[in-house]
C-alpha cells in the first residue's frame, strides 16, 4: 500500500508531527461538555475539533449516529495512514507492521457484518482502512459471497494462512471469535518477528509490543473464562513472546476454574492493581477496561522517557483511538439514552 524505505528513521520529524497532532486532541474536559449534548449537537463539536472534513464529505448520504461513527474512523484511517507515508527507514517498518492489526479489524468486521446480514455499505461504516488493504481492497472482500473466499482472499492478500483445522471450527460452531483469536494471535506473533533489534528505539518497541502481548493474552483469557472455556481450550489461543507473565502463569491463569480465582496470579503482574477489583466482582467489561487504561498509561508513560523513538508515534496513535472510541461511547450512550454517570464510567481518559 505505501512505499517503503530503507534507513534508521527519520524520528525527529515524525515524532514532531505526531507531538503536533497530540496537542489537538480532545481533553477529559471536553468529554464532560459531550456528555450534555443530543447527538448533533455532538457532531457539531467534534466537527469544530478536527473531523469537518469527513464530517461534510458524508453530510450528503448519511445523518445522526451513522455519519458521527463513519467520520470518526475515516478520520483516524486517514490520519494513520499520512503518519506512515511520512516516516522512512526502520520506523516506517515498525509503523507499518503495527497499523496491520487494522486488516485484522477489518476482517472481523465484514465477517461479523455479513454474519448479521448487512449490507455493503453498513458493513463500510465500521471499516479503518489504515493497514496494508485499501478501501478498495476491502470493497473485494465485502463483494464476495461466502466466508471461505473472504478468509482465502485475506490470506492470499496478506500472506496469512488460517489452518483448515480454524475453519473448520468456526464452520461447526459458527463462532467468529475462533477466527478473531487466531488473527490476533497471528498479528501479534508477526509484529514480534518483525522488529530488527538493531537501534534503541527498535529495542523499545520490540518491550512495549511484549508488554500488549501480555495484556491480550490476559483479555483473551477473561473472555474465554466468561464462556466457561478453560485449560487447554484456553492455552492455544495464547500469544507466545510476552514480557510479562511466563508460560507458568499463563497455564495458571488458563487453568483457573473461574474469574475470581484468577486475583491472585494477576496480583503478581505490573497491571493486577488496575484489575484487581474486577475480577474479584467477576465483572469482565471492568476488567477489559482496566486493561485499556493500563496500556494507555504504559505508552505515555514510554513516551515521555524516550522521546526520540517509535513509541511517542504508537502513544500518539493510541490516543488517537481512544478519542475515537470515547466519541463514539458518548454518541451511541446518549442515542440509546444511558444515564451520564454509565457513559463516563465506559470512558478510557
Amino acid at each position: 500500500m505505501f512505499r517503503r524505505n530503507r534507513g534508521r528513521g527519520n524520528y525527529s520529524y515524525t515524532v514532531a508531527r505526531v507531538k503536533a497532532k497530540k496537542s489537538l486532541l480532545l481533553k477529559e474536559e471536553d468529554y464532560d461538555k459531550m456528555l450534555m449534548m443530543t447527538v448533533p449537537e455532538i457532531s457539531r463539536y467534534i466537527s469544530e475539533a478536527g473531523y469537518s472534513k469527513e464530517m461534510a464529505d458524508l453530510a450528503g448520504r448519511l445523518s445522526g449516529l451513522i455519519l458521527l461513527e463513519h467520520a470518526t474512523y475515516i478520520n483516524m484511517a486517514k490520519v494513520f495512514s499520512s503518519i506512515l507515508r511520512s516516516s522512512t527507514g526502520e520506523l516506517y517498518e515498525m509503523v507499518s507492521a503495527y497499523l496491520d492489526k487494522w486488516d485484522v479489524w477489518n476482517l472481523k468486521v465484514i465477517l461479523r457484518g455479513k454474519s448479521y446480514g448487512l449490507d455493503a455499505d453498513g458493513i463500510r461504516e465500521d471499516l479503518v482502512p489504515a493497514g496494508r488493504l485499501s478501501a478498495e481492497s476491502l470493497d473485494k472482500l465485502i463483494a464476495l459471497d461466502t466466508d471461505e473466499d473472504i478468509l482465502a482472499s485475506f490470506g492470499k492478500t496478506t500472506h496469512v494462512e488460517i489452518p483448515q483445522e480454524i475453519i473448520s471450527a468456526y464452520k461447526s460452531s459458527g463462532n467468529l471469535g475462533v477466527i478473531e483469536d487466531f488473527l490476533d494471535k497471528v498479528h501479534y506473533e508477526r509484529l514480534i518477528k518483525s522488529i530488527s533489534l538493531t537501534s534503541r528505539p527498535s529495542q523499545l518497541f520490540y518491550d512495549y509490543v511484549r508488554e500488549q502481548v501480555d495484556v491480550k493474552n490476559f483479555e483473551t483469557i477473561l473472555k474465554l473464562k466468561a464462556e466457561g472455556i478453560y485449560g487447554e481450550q484456553v492455552t492455544k489461543y495464547l500469544i507466545r513472546g510476552g514480557r510479562m507473565i511466563d508460560d507458568r502463569t499463563l497455564a495458571l491463569l488458563a487453568n483457573a476454574e473461574d474469574i475470581p480465582s484468577m486475583v491472585n496470579e494477576a496480583s503478581q503482574i505490573d497491571f493486577g492493581e488496575e484489575v484487581k477489583a474486577a475480577l474479584d466482582a467477576n465483572n469482565v467489561r471492568d476488567a477489559v477496561l482496566g486493561l485499556r487504561k493500563y496500556e494507555r498509561q504504559k505508552a505515555k508513560k514510554f513516551s515521555r522517557l524516550y522521546p526520540l523513538s517509535v513509541i511517542p508515534v504508537i502513544d500518539y496513535m493510541i490516543n488517537k483511538e481512544y478519542e475515537v472510541r470515547n466519541i463514539r461511547v458518548i454518541a451511541r450512550g446518549t442515542e440509546s439514552g444511558l444515564d451520564r454517570d454509565t457513559i463516563k464510567g465506559l470512558l478510557v481518559i
